[in-house]
């Protein structure tokens, strides 16, 4: 591997293209900076000035003695998208809902108001959010401060650096969902760690990781992605006591699956807790294209989030924000989300119910992912493969937690669940069985 460049831009674009190449991986340690400022004749404060952008973006840590080392996991490349499955695989590597159990989209934007709207006018669309507060009263949510922003992403992010400060630690779910985990990384926050078990985050495991002087923490409390984990209310409560001990922590409940879930929320938020938010997209259920989420918090929280919004892209596309309200407001969208949720779960336990049968057990209640823990992510995802099948690998979703791979079942019959278990079976040498 060189580093080259004279610039402390070039040093850092040099470093970063090696990153992406490949030739960089997790906790490989770069040159002190003298010595490659000698290698590249330029000063040391050249290079100081180039590790320093590289951390600002999560893609590096300062280790004290241990010098400059890259991040355990750098922030995934902007625009890197995952590889295609292979030809005539079926797909549930995706994550992506089943698009015949989403609305049809044509009869909502022909409900959109031709009228333009002007600067300087009402970013939020008041029956939107009139309708969002009922939702999230409907679950014991106070509604009374809400935000609409572009996805669930988008709201985490805004949260996060309204909140904390760069080099700020941030616990997280581990195993979680990678996108997350890249968010945080590249605003330049220190992902902690802490495990689950089939019932939700493991309390000891919570404490300990805001006991490392967490800023924040975000929680799926249903339709975990990628273990399917939903937390009861026995295991709320604990959680909640733990949170009591950290009252400065942000709390951020990543609902995202909501009216799909197939579990009722039990949210974490105290009543003393000061900074809170709860996260919605719509995106699973409506579709993802729609690109909107809603965001109900403590009225500080969502201040600071609707003011940076405003200063950058400034409101949600109203025409998206009459169309979200047209397709979850219709008459007949309760029975609709009703419905796709219970075939979710049905499909989602049809699988569970055909891995119990082999032997093999998994914590997925809610959503539509299954974690199947592995030896080895890259055999079995081969051997599935060479059978017809598309999973995902668990390296992206995991920091600590061990090898598995994720199944989305949203779009997998009965019968399908049964001939992939057997060779989830076969991959992991459980049993002989086989659909060949």
């Amino acid at each position: 591997m060189r580093i080259t460049g004279r610039t402390a831009a070039r040093i850092a674009a040099s470093i970063e293209a090696h990153l992406h190449a490949g030739s960089l991986h997790g906790d490989h340690a770069l040159p002190p900076v003298r010595e490659l400022a000698a290698t590249l004749g330029v000063s040391p404060g050249t290079v100081a000035a180039a590790y320093r952008q590289l951390r600002a973006r999560g893609l590096v840590t300062g280790a004290g003695r241990r010098g400059t080392r890259v991040a355990p996991r750098p922030a995934a490349p902007a625009g890197v998208a995952a590889p295609p499955p292979p030809d005539g695989a079926i797909d549930l590597a995706g994550g992506n809902p089943d698009p015949a159990l989403l609305p049809p989209l044509e009869p909502a934007l022909r409900t959109v108001r031709a009228a333009h709207v002007l600067y300087g006018g009402t970013t939020e669309h008041k029956r939107l959010v009139a309708f969002a507060a009922g939702e999230f009263e409907a679950d014991g949510i106070p509604s009374r401060a809400i935000a609409v922003l572009s996805g669930a992403l988008d709201a985490i992010e805004r949260i996060l650096r309204e909140h904390l400060r760069h080099g700020d630690r941030v616990a997280i779910e581990d195993p979680g969902f990678p996108g997350l985990t890249d968010l945080v990384v590249s605003g330049g926050f220190v992902p902690t760690p802490f495990s689950l078990d089939e019932h939700g985050p493991i309390a000891a495991q919570l404490d300990h990781a805001l006991d490392r002087r967490c800023r924040a923490v975000i929680v799926t409390p249903r339709a975990q992605n990628p273990t399917g984990v939903a937390i009861g209310e026995p295991r709320a409560a604990e959680l909640r006591r733990v949170l009591r001990r950290f009252p400065d922590v942000v709390l951020i409940e990543n609902d995202y699956a909501a009216p799909i879930a197939g579990a009722p929320i039990c949210s974490l938020r105290g009543a003393s807790h000061e900074r809170w938010a709860v996260v919605r997209s719509t995106s699973k259920f409506l579709g993802p294209d729609l690109r909107v989420a809603l965001v109900a918090g403590d009225d500080l929280t969502v201040a600071r989030v609707r003011g940076r919004q405003a200063l950058g892209m400034r409101w949600v596309s109203h025409i998206l924000q009459e169309a979200v309200l047209a397709l979850w407001s219709d008459p007949s969208s309760a029975r609709r989300l009703a419905r796709a949720g219970g075939i979710y779960g049905q499909r989602r336990q049809a699988l569970v119910a055909a891995l119990a049968g082999h032997g093999i057990e998994v914590a997925a209640r809610s959503g539509f992912n299954v974690w199947v823990p592995v030896r080895d992510e890259q055999r079995v995802v081969g051997a599935l493969a060479a059978r017809g099948w598309a999973v995902a690998a668990g390296e992206r979703f995991r920091i600590r937690a061990g090898p598995a791979v994720r199944v989305t079942t949203s779009a997998l019959e009965p019968p399908g669940a049964a001939r992939l278990a057997a060779d989830l079976a076969w991959a992991l040498g459980r049993s002989g069985a086989s659909s060949a």
